[in-house]
């Protein structure tokens, strides 16, 4: 089957891993060859309740016993996506109310953006140095590593950076701006947190100037951080939130979400201001309602953060500089981008998947699902410890 993977399947580097998948469940992912890895990336913060839960795997078969595709999005109320974004805005703050279902978490940025030009009649985009929205055009217009950014210009026009967690940069924001898109927890750049109430001054200065917040929860959202979004941490609202991954428990979904008097302005002038044909696929929705009950119902939440302090109390070795991040979004840092690709793959091969960050060369990301057991913690950390050990000797 590899064989055919390279052949027939486009390839996102040169080198992928390449495992042969067989099937997985909860916490463990198994490969043709009949070996075990426990999973500590969850499909890169995507499967929040691990690998075909029941709850999940249940709402699908329903589903897709009584209809898929029907309708292009926004025409037919179906009963999934509708329940979803209801669940969704009971448990949100009353500005964000309606939600815009998409495919992908790019796709969702690039709604955000054509909501906020459309609702401030500005053009300008301000986004962060080292983040990462995505990789579609739009999404790609918000990252400032030019060799990434080089091959594919020209790109979507006026759009500036500002440095995270930078006060100083607080006056770039103008009466010309349309919005400012941030990470809530920058992901690419190493999981890094706002400091000294940065956020709260980004908000202010947007309401003084007359521009959204656009806060990307892609990777923090759905329970990772402890909280069912990480702006639940740091005492503000964005006036555009934007969600993906974590959401569909394992099924492909986005979603951007506003006030109801902005985000009717997508529906007129002109009508079908953002359209897709599959975005709030009843399937999808489904899954997704059924991730959004069981991590709003549980204890996964609280769980999160004692989980957290789990593996930092047992990650501590002289190769591990500090784990970045917060709840079951971290990263271990490490002395250089060699050691990080060192662990990655011995970890591997001692059955721990665990994953690189994409600027941040230098860590190994920890996000298992929210669902991983303590004892699964334990294992998993053991493992990294003891490969540490033997990179160290």
């Amino acid at each position: 089957m590899k064989e055919d993977f390279l052949k027939f399947q486009a390839q996102t580097t040169p080198h992928p891993l390449g495992m042969e998948i067989d099937h997985a469940k909860g916490s463990y992912i198994f490969s043709k060859q009949g070996d075990k890895y426990l999973d500590f990336v969850a499909g890169v913060s995507a499967c929040s309740l691990g690998h075909c839960h029941p709850r999940v795997v249940n709402a699908i078969k329903t589903q897709a016993e009584s209809y898929l595709h029907v309708m292009v999005y926004g025409e037919y109320a179906q009963g999934p996506a509708v329940a979803f974004s209801k669940l969704l805005a009971s448990h949100l703050p009353p500005t964000l109310s309606k939600t815009y279902l998409t495919n992908s978490g790019t796709e969702a940025i690039e709604g955000a953006l054509k909501l906020a030009r459309r609702a401030t009649g500005r053009t300008q985009i301000l986004a962060a140095k080292s983040a990462y929205h995505g990789n579609t055009m739009g999404s790609l217009s918000l990252m400032d590593f030019e060799e990434r950014v080089k091959p594919f210009r020209p790109l979507i026009g006026d759009v500036s950076f500002i440095q995270f967690n930078d006060s100083n940069n607080l006056n770039k924001i103008t009466s010309k701006t349309a919005a400012v898109i941030l990470e809530t927890i920058q992901g690419g750049a190493g999981f890094i947190l706002p400091k000294n109430d940065y956020l709260k001054k980004v908000k202010e200065r947007c309401q003084e100037v007359g521009a959204l917040l656009i806060l990307d929860e892609i990777q923090p959202g759905f329970g990772r951080t402890g909280k069912l979004f990480g702006f639940q941490h740091f005492g503000i609202v964005p006036d555009i939130l934007v969600t993906g991954k974590g959401m569909g428990g394992g099924l492909p979904i986005g979603a951007f979400t506003a006030s109801e008097e902005v985000m009717d302005l997508l529906s007129e002038n002109p009508k079908l201001g953002h359209i897709t044909t599959f975005g709030g696929n009843a399937l999808i929705a489904a899954a997704a309602l059924a991730t959004l009950q069981e991590i709003t119902e549980s204890d996964l939440m609280a769980e999160t953060l004692i989980k957290e302090e789990l593996i930092r109390s047992l990650l501590v070795h002289p190769l591990i500089s500090e784990i970045r991040g917060k709840g079951l979004m971290l990263a271990a840092i490490t002395p250089s981008e060699d050691i990080a690709t060192e662990v990655i793959l011995k970890c591997q091969e001692k059955g721990l998947i665990s994953f690189w960050l994409l600027f941040e060369k230098r860590a190994v990301r920890i996000t298992p699902p929210l669902t991983i057991s303590i004892d699964e913690i334990k294992e998993g950390c053991g493992i990294i410890i003891d490969v540490l050990n033997d990179i160290n000797q």
